[in-house]
């Protein structure tokens, strides 16, 4: 199996700065992260690798309509776009590879991915990921990412011709899984700043991550990777 850190390093931020006109406008504020590392929990160890799930398992442990409720479409998928984009004022996710941030996606080949709207809110949006591999794969490839956001309390990426600047917040993840990474992002472009929430749990072979809407994030998390990781 091929990681390439390289293209996943922002595939984290690839839903918010791209869909920054999809978010809902938040003026929580966010003070900015320290150069600490986000993963809480305990790094995978060379005994811990469950077997990977395949593409068509994760599809199924994704969340759907009915565990949702009430309020909810989902969106359908969209390719991913290709702008030329640059980061300025992180030379640790330069490091990492920036033309990442039009992925979308983490680099592994077992994956599903469902954004679900909520008609509750003003254009909440919220994104779940799954993806498997060993978990020591996981492990590594998920805390270079974070680590790198999380130490650049402030950065800039430019999106094609459109400058967002960036502000991160590390955030204490629920205690869920073998380990689990979080921030808060505030991205200012335009005129109006979009906070989104991101938080990432592995357990075992399998990486959770959701984002979007902090209040979303926040609800739905737990039953995220309590019906990913059901079978296990």
């Amino acid at each position: 199996m091929r990681v390439r850190v390289a293209t996943t390093a922002l595939g984290l931020t690839a839903v918010t700065v791209l869909a920054l006109p999809a978010c809902s406008t938040d003026t929580t504020e966010a003070k900015p992260a320290t150069a600490s590392s986000a993963r809480t929990g305990k790094p995978a160890e060379a005994g811990q690798n469950d077997a990977p799930l395949s593409s068509a398992a994760l599809e199924t442990r994704l969340l759907n309509m009915r565990d949702r409720g009430s309020g909810y479409t989902r969106k359908p998928e969209h390719p991913a776009q290709h702008d030329n984009v640059t980061v300025l004022g992180c030379p640790a996710l330069n490091d990492l590879g920036a033309d990442a941030a039009t992925g979308g996606s983490l680099d592994f080949p077992r994956q599903a991915k469902a954004t679900f709207s909520y008609a509750g809110g003003s254009n909440s949006e919220v994104t779940e990921e799954l993806y498997s591999d060993t978990a020591d794969k996981l492990s590594t490839a998920t805390g270079q990412i974070f680590d790198a956001m999380t130490g650049c309390p402030e950065y800039q990426v430019l999106v094609g011709s459109t400058a967002v600047d960036t502000v991160t917040q590390e955030m204490t993840a629920p205690r869920l899984g073998d380990e689990r990474w979080s921030q808060l992002l505030t991205f200012s472009a335009g005129g109006r700043d979009t906070v989104v929430k991101q938080t990432a749990v592995r357990d075992g072979s399998v990486l959770v991550v959701v984002s979007g809407s902090p209040a979303l994030v926040d609800q739905h998390l737990a039953k995220a990777h309590a019906k990913a990781t059901a079978a296990r």
